[in-house]
């Protein structure tokens, strides 16, 4: 390869709002349930049945807009988006494409070659669709409409992005954004959050783009990144053939690291696009931006720099704390219940991550009450357990959310100070390491760190270490 290609990268971030109810009828969005359960004549597409637009879908995308930078346009519209598939049950989608609610943001991302800004052409309302489900022991599709009419914001972003790690910091910064908005819990695994890749290549110095293709079907970082190698890769072989880049929608599969063409891309005119009958336009006045943004939380920038001034932590404590939204909410109201914030830091970034990974799960999926967290971080310096017991303690809290009070009354694992209970225990273990006492009266310190080990082995652990060590060199020094 001679030729010298940059990738050029633009995504379609769709997001699921956080409503109880859907965009334009009063059904549950909440996630799984019976097939077909949350439905009624409006989402399902019924003859006669009409839209009737939720107020907090308005609320969040405009918060959205706001915390992106975007131009909020007081006077919006719903069109209709017309195609024909068997999850799409009125033949079109209810989406906005001449009047968007936002247009014209950006957010800033770091990378290891530095800052950039990625601009966001606009931000637009949308319903969702159904979800069709294959059955290969039937050989046939079944469809379920739970989540026909979920609402959804669309973000566009300009193609402003050039590899992997840009696209993926774009993504982080953005759904930490929604996170903390309380706009979308954004999971990608569960569809909450879904990225649509716009990719084409381009010779280095060359200011026309490439032919784009757009990649579907990425739920995890990991996926989009092997996606977006993949593809890039693809093209360029294309090019290095003398082949052309044919523009089309293609489904990555990441069992195979390999996509496949799914259908010619479409144009809007495809679409044939005209503005909804049924809804009246959007009309957001100054006052209820003034409303929404005077509602806007402390979103990650802030929060990060707040917990190294107010709480003293390091940088580092501090982005890993502010990583995830519940992360740092359960780490605050911990720190309020027992007012050690570095003690709380330590078990949230050590035991809790690990935990986490250890049975894949995100620090969202975290469910004990920080009372118990807070309980913990006193009882250890109280003196009441030694932080070889904590540990096992946080264990039972990570995974059962126990009162750690009473789950060490119950299992007994008290810090033991009873000196004649230790005195007895540390002499019989002299007398099976005469060795030891040896070495000791030699001169080797180390002999006595074996002694106090085997003493807290001894004990489960559940001896205090200061009067364990205390009373080996006593015993040691009158031999």
């Amino acid at each position: 390869m001679n030729k010298q290609y940059e990738t050029v990268i633009g995504l379609e971030v769709h997001v699921e709002l956080a409503t109880k109810t859907k965009i334009f009828c009063s059904c549950s969005t909440e996630f799984g349930g019976l097939p077909n359960a949350h439905t009624c004549p409006v989402c399902t597409g019924m003859p006669g049945s009409l839209p009737v637009l939720n107020k907090k879908v308005v609320e969040y995308a405009v918060a959205v807009g706001l915390a992106t930078n975007c131009t909020i346009n007081q006077y919006c519209k719903f069109d209709r988006k017309n195609y024909f598939y068997p999850d799409n049950p009125q033949n079109y989608q209810i989406s906005q494409l001449y009047l968007p609610i936002c247009q014209n943001g950006s957010i800033e991302i770091e990378t290891t070659l530095g800052k950039k800004k990625i601009g966001i052409h606009e931000i637009h309302m949308e319903e969702d669709a159904g979800k069709l489900i294959h059955d290969e022991w039937e050989d046939c599709s079944l469809v379920d409409f739970n989540r026909s009419g979920v609402p959804l914001i669309e973000i566009v972003s300009e193609p402003d992005m050039r590899s992997a790690e840009e696209v993926i910091a774009y993504l982080d910064k953005l759904r930490l954004i929604i996170q903390y908005l309380g706009a979308s819990d954004c999971k990608l695994q569960e569809g909450s959050m879904r990225a649509d890749i716009n990719l084409s290549v381009r010779e280095i110095g060359t200011e026309k783009y490439g032919t784009r293709t757009e990649m579907k079907n990425l739920n995890s970082f990991k996926a989009i990144a092997r996606a977006i190698e993949g593809e890039r890769n693809r093209q360029i072989e294309l090019l290095e053939d003398g082949k052309k880049v044919i523009q089309e929608t293609r489904r990555w599969d990441d069992n195979k690291e390999s996509s496949h063409a799914m259908r010619s891309k479409e144009d809007a005119q495809d679409y044939r696009y005209f503005p909804d009958p049924d809804l009246p336009p959007v009309v957001i006045d100054e006052a209820w931006i003034a409303q929404v943004k005077e509602r806007q939380p402390e979103l990650h920038p802030e929060k990060m720099a707040r917990y190294q001034e107010e709480y003293q932590l390091p940088k580092y404590d501090a982005e890993i704390l502010t990583s995830s939204r519940h992360l740092a909410d359960l780490f605050e109201e911990t720190v309020k219940l027992c007012g050690q914030p570095k003690e709380v830091s330590n078990w949230l970034m050590t035991d809790a991550m690990r935990l986490l990974k250890e049975h894949n799960q995100e620090p969202e999926q975290l469910c004990f009450h920080p009372e118990n967290l807070a309980d913990l971080v006193k009882m250890v310096g109280e003196n009441v357990i030694n932080r070889t017991v904590a540990k096992d303690v946080f264990e039972a809290i990570f995974a059962d959310d126990v009162n750690p009070r009473e789950y060490v009354e119950k299992k007994g694992l008290g810090v033991i100070r009873d000196e004649g209970a230790l005195r007895a225990v540390i002499e019989e273990i002299l007398e099976k390491n005469p060795q030891s006492v040896s070495d000791y009266k030699a001169g080797k310190q180390k002999a006595m760190g074996f002694v106090v080990g085997q003493t807290m082995r001894a004990m489960k652990g559940k001896a205090d270490p200061a009067v364990v060590n205390a009373l080996v060199k006593e015993q040691m020094d009158s031999l």
